[in-house]
């Protein structure tokens, strides 16, 4: 009698699973699309502003590696807007964004005390 009990486990959940694999295959990562335009729109805005912010960071510390002792380290505008460029592929960066990253990352690893920017001319 455990026999049987055993093998409608394995029945059950070998069936389980071949329903799920099935369902994967039918539907290929519907789930993670967004299905609205509008959604779709803020989850690209949402990535955009993270990769600047990120291409921030990257030219700050490339900054403050290249400086020499004792000098500040000069963070460009424009270090920003061609590093997103060249590392996310965005096409076109609007120099604004790129400023107002570079602002807030400045402000966030307190920059003032070794390193220079325009990005609040």
């Amino acid at each position: 009698m455990q026999w049987v009990h055993d093998a409608v486990g394995g029945a059950l959940v070998l069936l389980l699973g071949a329903g799920l694999i099935t369902a994967g295959v039918l539907w290929k990562g519907r789930a993670v699309r967004p299905f609205a335009a509008s959604r779709a729109r803020s989850v690209a805005q949402r990535e955009y502003a993270r990769d600047l912010q990120r291409a921030a960071d990257h030219v700050i510390a490339l900054a403050r590696r290249s400086a020499g002792e004792g000098e500040p380290a000069i963070v460009t505008v424009e270090a920003v807007v061609r590093t997103t460029q060249e590392r996310y592929g965005y096409a076109g960066v609007e120099r604004r964004h790129a400023a107002a990253a570079l602002r807030r990352r400045f402000e966030h690893w307190r920059c003032a005390v070794d390193c220079v920017t325009d990005a609040y001319g």
